[in-house]
Formats: structure tokens, sequence, C-alpha cells
């Protein structure tokens, strides 16, 4: 096994790590109701030309062709220059959720159509599939999507859309056969401004601030079927591939931020003196930074070997969800962490305070912990709908 990256994935995360440092740094603390959407944009153009809104995407639809692997050393970067968690966040949700799905599930006419745009930073996409009734459940949805000759009627709705507000494109998840379970669902690329499309207020979030989110609503929405997304039915699994470049790309950002947190709770430990000493060289101090970093590298191992999987076109279910499970836990675990180390300091705005903050929400987004644990449990063999396990 190698852990080293070569050498054009390394320069590429140095042009990552000062693009975030130059553009994003000092972003995340401003609350999401105040959003700038037309600085936004302006940033979002500026990651687009980076690369970084499309990475995965194959070359010939307006992409850099990169693997799990480099997607998840870029994200990584990404969150260890960015002082703004939530724009990375929305990166990755666009690219992860949204753009790869149409590059491997879609047509051909859909990926020329759809992708460079999407690709260069000029558009910017959305995924919806979670539903107020339909959360963990989700293969449960109440939105309907009623074909009618050549085309589709969505009618319904769906809560925590990230980049909803600004978003030009929407990749939509509705049922096309109520309590069809995994074959019930269908997905569609729907427009911005398509007539009977809305966009509700934006959340004002306790993490994540950066992100812009807010429900959407469909009531009537008239889709033509060539904006399907693979065919009727296969929903599901469209939703499930995005959810592994999801859950192991996405996740490397928490990697990058984590350890920059750690890297600045280190100084901060050697400079802060108490009792005549720097409070790094008490025990209980020293060994709480330890924890922090066997934590980080136990995390990112985890993370790294899913994405070797991925980028292998490995069906292990077992690797995703341990990685989200262990970056998602280890991140809360290092912003508390990293708070008690400041004593008061930690607890007023700053980069710990922040960090945590942006954390919080990593535990229930792309699956809470729970349900990897019972994902993990169920590919293990164990619980409800066994299946055999597979050695890999």
């Amino acid at each position: 096994m190698n852990f080293e990256f070569d050498a054009d994935t390394e320069e590429m995360c140095a042009m990552v790590v000062a693009f975030a440092q130059r553009e994003l740094a000092g972003r995340g603390e401003a609350a999401s109701s105040t959003l700038d959407v037309g600085d936004f944009r302006r940033r979002w153009q500026l990651a687009g030309e980076q690369g970084l809104v499309g990475g995965a995407v194959p070359v010939d639809y307006g992409g850099s062709g990169l693997d799990a692997v480099a997607s998840s050393a870029v994200m990584e970067a990404l969150g260890y220059g960015s002082g703004d968690a939530g724009f990375a966040f929305s990166i990755a949700a666009h690219l992860f959720a949204s753009l790869m799905p149409i590059a491997e599930f879609g047509t051909e006419e859909q990926k020329r159509e759809w992708l460079p745009a999407l690709c260069s930073g000029e558009r910017i996409a959305a995924h919806g599939i979670t539903e107020p009734e339909a959360g963990s459940d989700a293969l449960n949805l109440r939105t309907r999507a009623v074909r009618k000759g050549d085309e589709y009627v969505l009618q319904g709705g769906k809560c925590f859309t990230t980049n909803a507000p600004v978003a030009d494109v929407f990749v939509v998840q509705a049922a096309t056969e109520p309590n069809g379970g995994f074959f019930g669902l269908t997905a569609f690329i729907v427009e911005a401004g398509t007539p009977g499309l809305s966009v509700g207020p934006v959340y004002d979030k306790v993490g994540l601030r950066g992100s812009p989110t807010s429900d959407v609503h469909f009531d009537g929405c008239v889709v033509p079927a060539r904006q399907m997304l693979g065919a009727e039915g296969m929903g599901a699994s469209v939703f499930s591939a995005s959810m592994k470049w999801e859950r192991v790309c996405l996740f490397a950002i928490y990697l990058g931020a984590m350890r920059r947190v750690l890297e600045s709770t280190v100084g901060y430990a050697g400079d802060r003196e108490q009792f005549g000493s720097p409070i790094g060289d008490f025990q209980a101090v020293s060994h709480r930074i330890v924890d922090m970093t066997l934590r980080l590298e136990s995390a990112r191992l985890l993370l790294y070997k899913a994405a070797w999987g991925l980028a292998g076109g490995s069906q292990d279910e077992i690797a995703p969800a341990l990685a989200k499970l262990a970056v998602s836990e280890a991140a809360v675990q290092l912003g508390l962490d990293a708070i008690q180390v400041r004593g008061g300091l930690g607890v007023v705005e700053g980069e710990a305070a922040t960090f945590l903050r942006d954390a919080l929400p990593s535990r229930v987004f792309s699956g809470t912990s729970e349900i990897q644990k019972n994902n993990i449990a169920r590919a293990l063999g164990l619980g409800n709908n066994r299946r055999p396990h597979r050695r890999h």
C-alpha cells in the first residue's frame, strides 16, 4: 500500500490550499440569513476556474477526471485552507450528489447538455431527496412524479436542500410507484425557473453557515421525460451511488479542517502559560491533544481506504460507512477537545467554536451515525434484511 500522493496530486492540493486561504478564509462565522448571492457566485466562479466544482467529472464533459482518491485529497486541501467549511460543503454536495449522478447515469445527450456549465462554475446544482417525513427513511418519499405522455408532473416538496437558494439545476428524487420500495423512486433533472418549482427562505443553521440551504416545493411542476436520470425506478440506485462518493470524498473536507484546528491547538498549548509553564507541558492537556491526533489519523486512514476501494470499483458497503462514521464522530470530539484546551477563549467566537458548529451537522447529513451503524451491521450479516458477508 502506498500512502503518498503522486506529484500531480500534491501540486493540485497546494494550489487548492493557496486558493482557499486567499478567497475563503474568515467567512464561516456569518449567519446563513445574511447570504450575499453575488459574492457567493463570484467565489463559486473562482472555484470553478480552479477545477474544484467539477473535478471528479470525466474530462470529456468539462471535469478533471479525478478518481476518488485524488478527489478526496483535493477536498481535504479545501477543508484545510478554507475558513468557510459551509462553502466547501456546497462545492462537494454540488459535485458528488448532483454532478456525479448525471455523469454516471445520464444519457450522452444529458451529459453534454448539463455538465460543462456545471463543471466550469457557470451554474450551480442542488440535490433534492430529504423530506420532513423521509429523512433516514429515504425510500418513503411523498413527492410524486406522475407520467403524462412525454412529461412527468412533480408534486411535493424537499427540505434541507443544500444550494437550493442559488441553484440553477436540481437533481430530484420522486416516487413514480408509491410504496414501491427500492424500485419505486426515479431521479429527474429539473431546471430552476421551471413553472411549479419554488424555493423557500434560507435556513439559519447552527453550522455550515456558508452553505445556503432551504426547502424546495413542486406544485404541478412539469418535467420532460427526456430529463429523467436513468430509467424509471432507478432512483434509489442513482442515490446509493452518489452516497458512496459523498460519504467518502465530501468528508475529506473535515479531515483538512481537523488538521488545521489541531495544528492551531498545538500552537496555542505551546504559547499559553499557566502556573509558570506552557499548558502543553501539563499531561492532561498533552494527552488530550494526542487523543485528537489519534482520532484524526485513524479517521483519515479509513477514509482513504474507502476512497481507494471506490476508485478501484469496489462494491464494499462497509468501507464508506465506516469512513463517514469515523470522520464525523472524530470531528465533533476534536471540536470539543479544541475548545476544552482553550478554556474560556474556546467558547467565544473563534476557530474552535466555528469548527465545532460546522462539525455537528456531519453526524446527521449523508445518513446519521446510527444509519451508518445499521448499514455496517447489515453488511456484516446482522439485524434485519441480512446479507451475506463478503470478504474483501
